[in-house]
């Protein structure tokens, strides 16, 4: 509407000064610079109709020889409309029927006058062009503005999908523990129960207490885990293996050696932890030397502290950055992974750069559940590994 006054606005103001020659309009020809410019209103839905009526208007007008620059505005608007909406094909018929008339109308009129008309018919190609130019513009604008939306989207769906899976594979983990928990209860049940009536006169009852608290001390970590868990099991999914935990941490610094990483195990051996908690850790090393060897390449080098300080087990990894620069696309969405796998056991995650000079530091906090009861000792099989060559991890570095 705002263009549509402007350009009354500036069609009065020419035939009132009758801009160039011609005559002022009469009631006639005021309704005829009407006809053209009101309709530019609605030019962008009906482009067509709208130079139509430009041209059954314009024509008339300049046949009557009225001041012949009111009608330009009017007629420039109109022509770009046709351009600028599109598509092509329409456009330049549009603008060949255009050029077409106007010569015709002023031809009937005066030879002298349509010769005149054809020789300044360049403005309607020029307007024409420049018309069809803005509409390939905007197009790709409005084409490049779409596919980052949507890569927008898909990066957030991609990285909805992450946290699902990872939250997926620690159901799996917390399904593990349980049908292992379950199966423990049930055979301790037997055994208590066998004792119970087997022989009552001759009753075991030492036998009969570790029975019942190993029942306890399984059934209090199995409620534990449950109970940090963040997703509810999901049914119906395929059981996988026992959990990773400590013990395959050697293999994890071995294949970031054979990457060409310099890793430097330090930290105590690991007491058996639960479940869980062993998963966490694994995931968390896991993730973090892929992350070092992905984004600085071979040769960074990686300091690995693991260790367990007042009931909490606390991961370190630090790597030194490389030469190689950060390149498009490097992003994922494994701290989004160990994010959820810390949570879920109800631990805390810092995932940054460095301060003190250039690389990553990754440091995870897991807490441990209150120690078992009397009875609920030390599995077999003893604490977890801890980093080759002692406390300090001297030669922890493996062989690429």
């Amino acid at each position: 509407m705002a263009l549509t006054a402007a350009v009354a606005l500036l069609t009065v103001v020419l035939a009132v000064t009758r801009l160039g020659h011609g005559e002022l309009p009469d009631a006639l020809g005021w309704g005829l610079l009407a006809v053209a410019v009101v309709p530019l209103a609605w030019r962008l839905v009906h482009p067509l109709t709208v130079l139509l009526l430009m041209t059954v208007s314009v024509g008339p007008y300049h046949a009557m020889d009225y001041a012949h620059a009111a009608a330009v505005p009017a007629s420039v608007v109109a022509v770009y409309s046709v351009a600028v909406v599109g598509p092509r094909l329409r456009t330049v018929a549009a603008g060949a029927a255009l050029i077409a008339t106007a010569v015709s109308i002023m031809l009937l009129v005066s030879p002298e006058g349509g010769l005149a008309m054809f020789q300044t018919a360049g403005w309607v190609l020029v307007v024409l062009v420049f018309g069809e130019m803005m509409r390939i513009q905007r197009n790709y604008v409005a084409a490049v503005t779409e596919r980052a939306e949507r890569a927008e989207r898909t990066r957030e769906e991609e990285a909805a999908r992450a946290v699902a899976e990872e939250r997926l594979r620690i159901a799996r983990d917390l399904h593990d523990l349980l049908a292992h928990s379950i199966t423990l209860i049930g055979v301790q049940t037997s055994v208590a129960s066998h004792v119970l009536i087997a022989d009552p006169d001759r009753l075991d009852r030492p036998a009969l207490a570790r029975a019942l608290d190993g029942i306890s001390a399984t059934c209090r970590d199995a409620r534990t885990e449950l109970r940090r868990t963040l997703e509810v099991l999901r049914a119906g999914e395929p059981e996988q293996g026992p959990p990773p935990g400590p013990a395959g941490l050697p293999d994890l610094v071995r294949a970031a050696g054979s990457a060409g990483a310099r890793v430097r195990w330090s930290g105590e051996p690991l007491p058996t932890l639960p479940p869980a908690v062993g998963a966490a850790v694994y995931r968390i090393v896991q993730e973090s030397l892929t992350n070092a060897v992905r984004h600085a390449g071979a040769g960074v080098a990686v300091a690995l502290e693991v260790a367990v300080r007042d009931r909490e087990v606390v991961v370190s990894v630090t790597d030194g950055g490389g030469d190689r620069p950060p390149r498009e696309g490097d992003g994922g969405f494994g701290i989004l992974g160990m994010r959820e796998r810390v949570r879920s056991v109800g631990g805390t995650l810092l995932a940054q750069p460095r301060s003190d000079g250039p690389g990553f530091a990754v440091r995870a906090v897991l807490p441990l559940p209150e120690p078992p009861g009397d009875g609920a000792g030390e599995p077999p099989g003893g604490p977890a590994p801890g980093p080759p060559g002692g406390r300090d991890g001297d030669g922890r570095r493996e062989p690429a």
